[in-house]
């Protein structure tokens, strides 16, 4: 599987350093912020890798971007909400966009968008880590957190929230048709993409709901991908 695509991204700005540096395929890398912010605020599922105990994990978690940083959360208890304080992370984000099916096993390939941030997560304390929770809410459903039973100072001693600044980040997008070799489009054989899109449905209501509660019009904006 190659992973080159039809269109050369950001060719001006350069990694803002060497770890962040894209090596392989370097044609599809994008510096620019604008690019890694887009791809951050298209999918919160992200994956956080560390070493523990001489042990590597990748943790999947909930991100969220407020201006230059990221942000994530989890149980005060958490190994891995622990661990990161002491060391600098990776962070990735990745978009699967279509399948691209070429004329050899060798040159198939995948559209997609990723990020890859470096650096060292902070701990957020006091009113900056309530404020952020509300901008996670708020990016998933809008409003959505004037709407719930206020968070109880409990809620809030169990929780961690970690903000890292997005200094030392990287993406890479595949886009377009297969890059067979020369000889090879002589070949009978279908070639193409087969484009693939998340998909938000209808909402599905809790059974226990209030007679009287309503679908809250944020949910309407609620998108991914």
């Amino acid at each position: 599987m190659v992973e080159h695509g039809t269109q050369e991204h950001n060719p001006v700005a350069g990694p803002p350093s060497e770890r962040a540096r894209v090596r392989r395929y370097h044609q599809i890398a994008a510096y620019d912020p604008q690019v890694v912010y887009d791809i951050l605020d298209a999918m919160p599922l992200c994956h956080v890798g560390y070493v523990h105990n001489g042990s590597s994990f990748v943790t999947p978690t909930l991100q969220w971007r407020d201006g230059n940083r990221v942000f994530w959360h989890g149980s005060s208890a958490s190994r891995m909400l622990k661990a990161v304080l002491e060391q600098d992370v990776c962070l990735t984000v990745s978009l699967y966009d279509g399948l691209v099916m070429a004329r050899s096993a060798f040159s198939y390939n995948i559209n997609h968008r990723s990020v890859m941030i470096f650096g060292r997560p902070e701990k957020l304390v006091d009113d900056d880590k309530e404020a952020q929770l509300r901008v996670m809410m708020d990016r998933m459903v809008p409003g959505q957190w004037d709407r719930l039973r206020p968070v109880t100072s409990q809620e809030l001693k169990a929780t961690t929230v970690l903000g890292m600044d997005i200094t030392e980040a990287s993406a890479k997008i595949r886009t377009g048709p297969p890059v067979d070799a020369e000889e090879d489009y002589d070949f009978p054989v279908w070639a193409g993409v087969i484009p693939v899109r998340m998909q938000v449905l209808p909402p599905e209501p809790d059974p226990r709901n209030l007679p009287d509660v309503t679908v809250p019009d944020g949910v309407a904006q609620f998108s991914i991908g």
